[in-house]
């Protein structure tokens, strides 16, 4: 039996399986907990995590989802487990209910403000965010600059690519 069986079980048990939010954080528990010794990256997937969950239209009660998270460990573990094994996993949940917890609510106005900044913008100011985009990354990683030997309107297309997916990641995570 793999965790998210156990846990799909475990929540249905505990009656918590008609939770939709849940499923999303299973499905980036993973790579949380893959992450967890490195801050930058759990911080992102946390974010990411936060931008999903916000789509549902009731918040999500994170203490639910550690509870499942803990009664499934128990169960797949029961001879291993120890007070040392719950006090890690539940640093570790927290730790990241907190990041999460900060973040819920702000994607959906984070994505208005950057739709309104992008429908503000006219091209010239465009032209100037593109510039400052490159400047900054040639002057934070110079090798950049090598794998970046193009015109000056593929350089735009790149960056209005990643300002497209960057709105499309609010709008459809």
């Amino acid at each position: 039996t793999t965790f998210p069986e156990m846990f799909r079980f475990n929540a249905i048990v505990m009656g918590l399986g008609q939770r939709p939010w849940m499923g999303e954080v299973l499905a980036a528990f993973e790579a949380i907990v893959s992450n967890v010794a490195n801050a930058p990256r759990l911080q992102q997937e946390c974010d990411v995590l936060a931008i999903k969950v916000s789509k549902f239209p009731v918040p999500p009660d994170l203490s639910e989802f550690k509870a499942v998270m803990l009664t499934s460990l128990r169960a797949l573990v029961p001879k291993a487990w120890g007070s040392e094994h719950e006090v890690a996993w539940v640093w570790l949940w927290d730790n990241v209910a907190r990041i999460l917890a900060a973040q819920l609510g702000k994607p959906a106005r984070f994505h208005k403000a950057l739709v309104d900044m992008f429908q503000a913008f006219d091209e010239k100011r465009l032209a100037k965010l593109r510039r400052g985009i490159f400047a900054t990354f040639f002057a934070s990683a110079p090798v950049g600059e090598n794998h970046f030997n193009q015109s000056t309107t593929r350089l735009h297309f790149i960056i209005d690519k990643v300002l497209e997916l960057t709105e499309e990641l609010y709008r459809q995570p």
